[in-house]
Order: structure tokens, then C-alpha cells, then sequence
């Protein structure tokens, strides 16, 4: 779990007495900022000292391990070590910021680490500040990389953030579309969680305040407004504590597959699956088209379309290793009930 949770609007402003007892020396720190930010006002509120470094990253697709290798290469060769690493943005910069901590103290590639507990070092100190609410990232254990033959988390104990700061204000100003998928994406989790062969007390408890925030904030009858926004980085933090103990499912599991071969942002990804799973969520299904159809969204239709079949069966793979997401959504043998034959027809739908 994350150490030490700071919330409140205006609480980015406190990032400065934050970050000081984490200095060492000259050492600086390293603020990973989503590129959307570059020239905007919320650049001249970082805490900036002598030595620190900003490093404007492009997340137009999502954290590759080549990415992560080469900005904790270069961070090493600059500085030696660094005090820690800031990430500000979404869900992509955030998990951005969580493995360059690991490598700068891991040795070999981060491709080397994709799968479950295989980070063997803590990283340097780390901090998120999430500009967008729904993915979780902020307070999960993984950061989801696409590397040279997966798209699969580096999943650890060592992953997590040291510190979080939930400032609302930061999200308020969040094109409608993206909202909306990194909302689903918060909603699914919650889906996902709560139905769940693994589903315990603890994820149970954080995954049901985390749907009932997503569905006052998706289905209500209010105009958006600060009020949202809060409620909505509230159900993030709670979605992304009630997988901590328990996983996704099947959304997810597919989702990978897509975003590893087309390159499909998680968020919009998550939606263009989970329209397509009433078999496996028909309570969940009906009310998330119940949120699109009251939010005017756009779900892409017809994505794999053309696809040849070594295309179909590289999303596949990826998928089927997905395999606690598997067993959490279909239980013990779940090999026998998701096939390859099934899991292609599924991709043909999308």
C-alpha cells in the first residue's frame, strides 16, 4: 500500500514541503510531466530546485520498456542517483514514474521484470500526482508496460508509490471523452473486482463505495461540477485499493491484447471490450451503456476488422498470459472455458 496519502484541493501546492525531507543532498529530484502541460501554468507550480530536472514525456501511447530503459539510463549517466521521481499526469506517466524508480535501482532491462514479483530491489523514492482520475495507478502495486514480446504490469511489492497527492483541482478541466474512458476504466475494476472468484472483505469494501461514487457521478442528474471531480479521484484511489487483494478480469485480460498489437489506450480499450462482455458482466454491461448513452460517448466499433490471423493470435497470447485476471474471472481450470477458439471469436466482435 501507499505510505502517505495527501487529499484536498489546492494540496499540490504542499509538493514542495513534501518532497524536502526526501532530498539527499544534491541529488535531485525528477518530475516525469505528461507533454499536454509543457508551457501550461501548472509547470510553473512545481517545487523546482537547483539541481532538479522536469522531463516532459509524450504518453500519446502508452509506457513501452525501451521508454522506461532509456529515461533511467539517462537519468544515471546525469546524475549517478537521483533523490526520486515525481510523475504528474495520468495513468500512463504514473506508471512511467513508478518503473523508472525500479530501475534506477534494478539492474538489466524492465522487460526483465514484467510478471509477478520479479523486482527484487526497491526503487528510489517516488511520488504520484494524478491529473486524471479512474485508472488506479496511483495506488496500484503494478505499471503496466508494453515491452518487446507483452504488455503486462511490472508487478511487485516494491512497485508501489511512496507517497501520493490527490488534488481534484488538478482534473477539473479533463476533456469530456477522456473523463469518461479513464472513468470506465475505474468502473470496470470495480466490476471486475466485485465479481470475482478472488473477491475478499477488503477488496469488497473499497470495491463497493468505488461503484456507487461511479455510478453518482456517471448516471446522476447533476451538471459536472468540482463536486465531481472529487468524488471521482475518491473512487479512483478506492477502485484501485480493491484489486489490490483481489485482481481484474476479463475486460482487462483482453484489453491487453488490443493495446499490445493496435496500440488501443487502456482506458478507451477497457470500454471497447467490456460493451462486448454480457455473458461474463450482464448486470455491469447494462448499466455501463446505461453511462454511455447518458454521456453521448462514442464506443470505436469494428477495431479488428481486416486483422490476419497471426495478428489475431499475437493478441492472444498476450491475453491468455494474463493469467490471474483469468483464474479471478472464471475460477480454477479456466484454461477448459476460455479457449483459443472462444477468445478469437470475442476479438471478432470488437
Amino acid at each position: 500500500m501507499v505510505s502517505y496519502v495527501v487529499y484536498g484541493r489546492g494540496s499540490f501546492n504542499q509538493l514542495d514541503e513534501i518532497l524536502a525531507p526526501q532530498r539527499k543532498g544534491d541529488a535531485p529530484m525528477v518530475f516525469l510531466v505528461d507533454l499536454f502541460f509543457e508551457n501550461k501554468p501548472l509547470v510553473n507550480r512545481i517545487p523546482v530546485r537547483s539541481s532538479d530536472k522536469i522531463i516532459f514525456v509524450d504518453v500519446n501511447h502508452e509506457p513501452k520498456t525501451k521508454q522506461v530503459d532509456a529515461l533511467a539510463e539517462q537519468l544515471k549517466t546525469a546524475f549517478g542517483n537521483v533523490s526520486g521521481v515525481i510523475g504528474i499526469g495520468g495513468g500512463s506517466v504514473m506508471d512511467l514514474a513508478k518503473a523508472v524508480s525500479l530501475m534506477m535501482n534494478n539492474p538489466g532491462s524492465s522487460a526483465d521484470y514484467q510478471g509477478w514479483d520479479l523486482v527484487k530491489n526497491p526503487g528510489v523514492y517516488k511520488a504520484g500526482i494524478p491529473t486524471l482520475s479512474g485508472t488506479g495507478a496511483e495506488v496500484s502495486r503494478t505499471t503496466v508496460l508494453t515491452g518487446p514480446t507483452r504488455k503486462l504490469g511490472m508487478n511487485s511489492d516494491f512497485t508501489p508509490f511512496d507517497q501520493i497527492v490527490l488534488d481534484p483541482e488538478l482534473t477539473s478541466d479533463v476533456p469530456v471523452n477522456q473523463r469518461f474512458y479513464t472513468g470506465m476504466d475505474c468502473y470496470i475494476h470495480c466490476i471486475e473486482s466485485l465479481t470475482g472468484t478472488f473477491l475478499n472483505e477488503f477488496s469488497k469494501s473499497y470495491g463497493e463505495k468505488a461503484l456507487n461514487l461511479c455510478q453518482d457521478v456517471f448516471l446522476g442528474n447533476d451538471s459536472w461540477g468540482p463536486l465531481h471531480d472529487d468524488k471521482l479521484m475518491m473512487a479512483s484511489y478506492a477502485g484501485g485499493m480493491s484489486i489490490a487483494y483481489s485482481q481484474v478480469g476479463v475486460a482487462h485480460a483482453v484489453s491487453y491484447g488490443l493495446g499490445y498489437l493496435l496500440g488501443t489506450r487502456h482506458g478507451i480499450g477497457n470500454c471497447i471490450v467490456f460493451d462486448k462482455l454480457e455473458e461474463y458482466y450482464p448486470d455491469g454491461v447494462r448499466e455501463f451503456k446505461k453511462m454511455v448513452e447518458k454521456n453521448r460517448i462514442d464506443i470505436p466499433q469494428h477495431i479488428t476488422r481486416g486483422l490476419s490471423d497471426e495478428q489475431f493470435n499475437a493478441m492472444i497470447d498476450v491475453s491468455l498470459g494474463m493469467k490471474p485476471l483469468w483464474e479471478n474471472a472464471l475460477g480454477p481450470g479456466w484454461e477448459q472455458k476460455m479457449t483459443r477458439e472462444k477468445l478469437r471469436a470475442l476479438y471478432e466482435l470488437l
